[in-house]
């Protein structure tokens, strides 16, 4: 298994012909978000095994409608955004639990 970095050519194995695709995030060892081009819906990202990508060298045709989109579209974010112990920013606001309310005796 060879890695795979942002920006890389590919071609997506998805079991009729092969699509062109470039490489937008590998969040994972078993995940790898690529940015393929859906005939019914124009560019769309698609989440892949690492072992259904093979490496390609020529520009395809769909490859300017691809980078625009990966343009367009935030970097992805890791760890942070869901981890709850990390440095960093954190929601302004209720910051620990509230505490008892009594009844008023």
């Amino acid at each position: 298994m060879d890695s795979r970095s942002v920006g890389d050519l590919v071609s997506v194995a998805t079991g009729g012909p092969d699509v062109d695709g470039i490489v937008f995030d590998a969040p994972s060892a078993t995940k790898v978000v690529v940015a393929v081009v859906d005939r019914a819906r124009g560019p769309v990202f698609r989440t892949v095994h690492p072992d259904t990508l093979s490496d390609r060298t020529e520009v395809g045709a769909d490859d300017k409608a691809l980078r625009l989109l990966l343009r367009r579209t935030p970097p992805p974010v890791h760890g942070a955004a869901r981890d709850g112990s990390s440095a960093g920013r954190r929601r302004a606001g209720h910051t620990r639990a509230a505490t008892h309310r009594t009844t008023g005796r």
